[in-house]
């Protein structure tokens, strides 16, 4: 999750996103080290923000069968 967070990120500083988020830019920087987890609030926030689901932000996602064949195709 945090290595998405810091690629979702770009360019935009820390203290931007914090502050779009309504949090602040030290509870980013914990997100985005992997050592805090946001509430629920703001993961939706943050999902908002960036303009992807929570699902996608949050949850690993593996490849079901179906999707890995297709690939080998």
């Amino acid at each position: 999750m945090n290595e998405k967070l810091i690629a979702l990120r770009g360019e935009r500083s820390q203290e931007e996103v914090a502050k779009a988020l309504g949090i602040s830019v030290s509870a980013l920087s914990m997100y985005e080290q992997g050592n805090r987890i946001p509430r629920d609030e703001i993961k939706v926030k943050m999902a908002e923000y960036y303009g992807i689901s929570i699902e996608s932000l949050f949850l690993i996602l593996f490849p079901t069968n179906r999707e890995e064949s297709e690939a080998k195709e």
